[in-house]
């Protein structure tokens, strides 16, 4: 598997942002966004939110999770006032993303004895969803209080024609003339090796094995 983080994409927000490319053997690269839509502290804006967000979502193979801090009856079923959506709903509407979640609460809060809870932790793709589901987390091993979300997106395999695999030595195309072709190399190559025995020394033994 080939990990590559696209730190280009998310310049100017990337303790915000973080896009990743990421390739299996057989498969198409799906790109992993991880959003944390959180103001800055500073100036007060939302550094996620400046981004270009068509360059940032690859076509057919992106898929954005986090805390995006936003509430809409879109993906909340018990939202009453809709805040800090408008701008993700236009992303999803003009990426034609998937919204993966199924409405139930992502987020539990207590505050000045109140306790809530809310689904502003999203999971958006424009490749299939096929699975999304909240972790069982009794016990809280993460000391948040958001929940741990799995998901799945549908593989996209990538045609291999005219490739095989070959793993160790392949001797199947090998004719008589190669095979004596390598026993005369490798005669040749011996002649100017040291002769391991037992009482051989560590640096023989050493300069054999870079020799091979």
């Amino acid at each position: 598997m080939v990990v590559d983080e696209q730190t280009d994409l998310s310049r100017g927000a990337n303790e915000y942002v973080i896009a990743t490319n990421v390739r299996r053997r057989g498969e198409r690269i799906t790109r992993i966004v991880n959003v944390y839509n959180q103001k800055n502290t500073h100036s007060g804006e939302r550094p996620a939110s400046k981004l270009n967000w068509q360059r940032v979502i690859r076509q057919g193979s992106t898929v954005l999770a986090g805390a995006f801090n936003a509430h809409s009856i879109r993906w909340d079923p018990r939202c009453q006032v809709q805040r800090d959506a408008v701008f993700w709903e236009d992303v999803i509407d003009e990426n034609g993303l998937e919204i993966g979640n199924d409405g139930e609460a992502t987020h539990h809060w207590t505050r000045e004895g109140h306790e809530g809870e809310s689904v502003i932790d999203l999971t958006l793709a424009n490749r299939s969803i096929t699975k999304w589901s909240i972790l069982a987390d009794d016990n809280h091993p993460t000391g948040s209080d958001h929940e741990v979300i799995e998901w799945e997106v549908e593989v996209d395999r990538q045609e291999e024609a005219g490739h095989e695999r070959v793993v160790g030595w392949n001797l199947a195309a090998m004719t008589e003339e190669d095979a004596k072709a390598a026993e005369k190399l490798w005669m040749e190559l011996a002649k100017g090796g040291a002769h391991l025995e037992a009482e051989c020394k560590a640096d023989e033994v050493e300069q054999e094995a870079a020799r091979c």
